[in-house]
């Protein structure tokens, strides 16, 4: 790879290709104040701008390892290098997130990292439609980021997100969890 890290590539095609794309997963978990281990890098962005990302990232040898309707996780030929993972949401979505999103500096490059309302609805819609494989780390994630930054988790803010991303059940959880 001719780039220092990986952030400075997916910085650099960002930029040559004009992507709008926010860093989610641990990186951004991280930044609310919950220490998480990561293996990868994560960004929310639309399908019809990942189709130019990916062309780049395949030419700096990262190849699409697994694809499905609302993802795509790439991988760096190189096994030392993180994968990097994109959400595809539509544009409106993307721009409300974009919209409260709050600017981080990752190895000297600047991303943008949703809200902490915005994080966890993202997390609470990745359980929702895969609880089998994401409801452990992201209902910990949700617990951890309510905790360690205050969230008033009765409030009908909170409450609401809830119900519109997740369940009832998973809110139940959280309630119960953060006692």
């Amino acid at each position: 790879m001719r780039y220092e890290t990986e952030f400075h590539l997916v910085s650099a095609i960002l930029k040559k290709t004009h992507t709008a794309a926010v860093l989610i997963g641990g990186f951004a978990v991280n930044y609310y104040n919950v220490s998480r281990q990561t293996a990868d890098i994560d960004f929310l962005t639309t399908e019809n701008d990942f189709k130019e990302v990916l062309v780049l990232l395949e030419k700096e040898g990262y190849k699409e390892d697994n694809r499905r309707k609302l993802f795509s996780r790439l991988k760096s030929v190189k096994h030392y290098i993180l994968d990097i993972d994109f959400m595809f949401v539509d544009k409106n979505t993307l721009d409300k997130v974009i919209k409260d999103a709050k600017k981080i500096t990752i190895a000297s490059q600047k991303f943008l990292i949703p809200s902490l309302l915005h994080l966890i609805a993202l997390k609470l819609h990745s359980i929702k439609n895969n609880p089998s494989q994401r409801e452990h780390k992201d209902l910990m994630d949700i617990i951890d980021l309510v905790k360690y930054n205050n969230v008033d988790i009765k409030s009908e803010e909170f409450k609401s997100i809830s119900q519109k991303y997740g369940t009832e059940d998973i809110y139940n959880k959280i309630l119960l969890e953060t006692k």
